[in-house]
């Protein structure tokens, strides 16, 4: 193989891992966007789901009705925390809700461990194994698929918000959360909408990482990968939610194999970090996050 090949091989694998990584990204950028606050949870939801499903199968359930089963217990999950924890929080310190949702992990991670135990789980989701080839350029094709079911998530989030009069109700939250509430829009069904997309990103990052690394309760860690990506793109906006999640996928998984070797390796799990600290020195709302404006 040519060292170009190689180079493009590295690089397309990078960009499969980054489009998952905007997956779990874009649960947070929602709700940030919707109700100023980082959803320290949305790790354990990624778990919770993956577990759901893999026990839902495991007592006999056929694939797509576990899938279906899961999906509405997720969404059950996630209305049920904007109405128990969100709603209640309302007007309070963007801290103090910051604290619910660490909690809020805690208490999901100790109610799926009560619920199917702490065993590690495989999950197979009947992907081809089998590489292929384009060109000379070896390329995993369930990564692929995986990316591809990502993507099109993504993207018909992306479009549901930008096009749709949710999606503009959405925004105009995110602008002045006042002033929405008195032109009108309904910021309680706001949430719940938002949340219960957020249960259903966290259900297809659940199976998509689950197939990967497993289920178990490392894949909480999961979502920390998309911290860089929310400093990097900014953590008020889905473009850049996308684009970051692919320039991180692609840099950590270059900078292992060209940079990693002349420092001792291992540099994927820190280079995104400080990737994201480099930008932030120079532009501190992310390459595509935009700057609060406060009346005083």
């Amino acid at each position: 193989m040519s060292p170009l090949s190689f180079f493009f091989e590295v690089l397309i694998g990078g960009l499969l891992s980054g489009v998952m990584y905007t997956l779990v990204a874009l649960g947070f950028v929602l709700i940030f966007k919707a109700s100023g606050v980082f959803n320290f949870a949305q790790g354990a939801m990624v778990l919770f789901a993956a577990l759901n499903f893999v026990g839902f199968t495991e007592l006999g359930l056929p694939w797509w009705t576990a899938l279906m089963v899961t999906l509405a217990a997720m969404v059950v999950l996630a209305m049920a925390i904007e109405r128990a924890v969100l709603r209640p929080l309302l007007g309070q310190d963007h801290m103090i809700v910051f604290m619910a949702t660490i909690g809020l992990s805690i208490f999901i991670e100790g109610l799926a461990q009560l619920i199917w135990g702490t065993d590690v789980r495989g999950l197979n989701l009947g992907l081809p194994e089998d590489p292929i080839f384009i060109g000379d350029i070896l390329v995993s094709r369930a990564d692929l698929m995986t990316a591809a079911v990502a993507a099109l998530l993504v993207l018909g989030l992306s479009l549901f918000f930008t096009l749709t009069r949710i999606g503009r109700a959405l925004r105009a939250v995110a602008e002045d959360t006042q002033a929405a509430q008195v032109a009108g829009v309904p910021l309680g069904m706001i949430w719940a909408v938002v949340w219960s997309a957020a249960g259903v990103i966290a259900l297809v990052a659940g199976l998509v990482w689950g197939a990967r690394l497993g289920v178990q309760f490392a894949l909480t860690l999961v979502a920390l990968k998309a911290l860089p990506v929310m400093l990097l793109g900014g953590f008020n906006s889905i473009p850049g939610a996308i684009v970051a999640g692919l320039l991180i996928g692609a840099s950590e998984k270059l900078a292992e194999v060209y940079i990693g070797p002349y420092v001792g390796g291992g540099i994927e799990n820190w280079f995104p970090y400080a990737l994201a600290v480099a930008v932030l020195v120079f532009r501190p709302t992310g390459l595509f996050g935009s700057t609060g404006v406060a009346r005083v």
